[in-house]
């Protein structure tokens, strides 16, 4: 159970309805938008590659394994759940290579949709956004309740917390951050990062918490570094005025709160005030992060929920909805209803 996660305070207080969340692989698909369309040459071969119940990176790895290259030759945007229909783009760099048979790989958990071309390599965070379509099942509750949530949800979107996936199975990766803090030498690189993410991402969920409990994550306050939305573009307001505000209204622009590492934080007034209470409160955390090397960042506070539609049904909801990158679906859902997840 992740005790982290269940604590966070809610923007439209606690749900009346409980479900169950992943009761069948179908219930949970994710599907990648790019943006953009590969421009049919060059020398990485794309492959747009629809997966059930596998991890990207065991994907990543098969594709390399078929096609003879390095792991580092393959480029994926997102990492993608398991316990999942997903759809996404893979690259792999064949300069002056003919491509094998992709079709060989396909089986029950994996189909090679489309194979194209582009000049370049396939970037982490490329794609703008994901589409989502999820199904919640055996709803218990008033559930007369969901049509207002949900048209809250997507009039005003919904807390940017980072999902209980972040911490891993009962919230191990925070044991190993705090391993890693108390000097145990981790040699495997992808897992340090993880479990460095891990540790910001909580103080970040704790932040967002306090001002969600405030009634702020979505107001102006003095200090406050705001986001462009759609973009990752920070900037500082000279003051907080009507135009500051609008604009929030408008869901243009988002307060942000910390990412933590080395550097001064880019708040002021108030909003540093508080962020810098949360760091006196996890000294071995911020420490950690600052001695690890990582550089102080911001998010977004608050999370837009593009193009929501709903269909219930008796004791069914099915959700459809498009988020940016990097944000969680889980962070709409608890929103709305209190779920039990069958992949926990």
């Amino acid at each position: 159970m992740n005790l982290h996660w269940s604590s966070l305070a809610y923007a439209l207080g606690q749900p009346t309805v409980t479900g169950v969340l992943r009761q069948r692989v179908d219930d949970f698909v994710v599907e990648e938008q790019l943006g953009f369309e590969p421009i049919g040459e060059g020398q990485h071969v794309w492959l747009w590659i629809e997966k059930r119940e596998r991890n990207t990176q065991d994907i990543a790895q098969l594709l390399a394994r078929h096609a003879g290259v390095r792991s580092n030759a393959v480029g994926f945007s997102g990492m993608k759940d398991r316990r999942a229909i997903t759809r996404q783009w893979f690259s792999l760099d064949l300069a002056g290579k003919v491509g094998p048979d992709w079709s060989a790989l396909s089986d029950d958990g994996l189909s090679i949709l489309q194979a194209t071309r582009h000049g370049k390599k396939l970037r982490r965070g490329v794609h703008k956004t994901n589409r989502f379509e999820i199904t919640l099942r055996d709803l218990q509750g008033d559930t007369a309740t969901l049509h207002d949530r949900l048209t809250a949800i997507g009039q005003s979107g919904v807390p940017n917390y980072f999902g209980a996936q972040r911490f891993g199975r009962d919230e191990a990766n925070l044991d190993w951050a705090r391993r890693l803090f108390a000097g145990e030498r981790i040699n495997n690189r992808n897992k340090r990062s993880i479990y460095l993410s891990a540790a910001r991402s909580l103080l970040f969920n704790q932040l967002l918490s306090q001002r969600v409990s405030e009634g702020t994550w979505q107001r102006a306050l003095e200090g406050d570094v705001m986001q462009l939305a759609g973009s990752h573009s920070i900037f500082v307001p000279e003051a907080i005025d009507e135009t500051i505000q609008q604009r929030l209204m408008e869901m243009d622009i988002h307060p942000t709160g910390p990412l933590w590492g080395r550097g001064e934080l880019k708040s002021g007034g108030t909003v540093k005030a508080m962020e810098q209470q949360l760091a006196d409160a996890y000294p071995d955390y911020c420490q950690g992060l600052e001695q690890a090397g990582l550089k102080q960042e911001r998010r977004s506070l608050r999370l837009a929920v593009k193009q929501l539609d709903w269909f219930q049904q008796g004791r069914q909801l099915t959700l459809g909805f498009e988020l940016e990158t990097g944000a969680y679906a889980t962070g709409v859902i608890r929103e709305c209803i209190d779920v039990s997840d069958s992949d926990h």
